[in-house]
């Protein structure tokens, strides 16, 4: 059965966006622990890198957790995908001629379309994209982070 209307955020992401729609947050969401998972070994070598890259700063977000393992992996693969179809296309072009003479593009042009799309879904997710991180807001537990206490600062000066 298909469902209808917008896929639901994650409440960790909710947290960090401060609750924009002021609506209750799921108080019996699975709440996983807040730790990276293992980069799979079958990852391909840029895939791993990419993934060294960003596992820790996600964790220390709240945002990738021990159950992510297969969207943040899939994240990961179509980024290698991507890049290896990108430095393809850098080196080679674009279109090639054909032994029989007419122009045709190289698939690595709609390989690198694919996972690029690919990627934007998965980086919606873990809010890697700048649309995505522009709603989330970090409060890393010091005072200067609290709106009153900005504000009450602002008013003693």
């Amino acid at each position: 059965m298909a469902t209808r209307g917008r896929k639901p955020k994650p409440t960790a992401i909710k947290e960090l966006e401060g609750n924009p729609g002021k609506r209750a947050l799921n108080e019996k969401e699975p709440k996983p622990e807040k730790k990276a998972p293992r980069c799979p070994t079958w990852l391909e070598p840029e895939a791993k890198k990419e993934w060294k890259r960003l596992a820790k700063q996600l964790e220390h977000l709240g945002i990738l957790t021990e159950v992510d393992m297969a969207s943040f992996a899939g994240y990961c693969q179509a980024y290698a995908r991507w890049k290896e179809a990108e430095e393809f296309i850098s080196k080679h072009g674009t279109i090639v001629k054909t032994p029989s003479g007419y122009w045709q593009q190289v698939p690595q042009v709609s390989i690198a379309q694919t996972y690029m799309k690919a990627m934007n879904k998965f980086s919606e997710q873990f809010g890697l994209t700048p649309s995505s991180r522009s709603r989330l807001s970090i409060d890393n537990g010091s005072e200067a982070y609290d709106p009153m206490e900005k504000m009450l600062r602002v008013v003693d000066k």
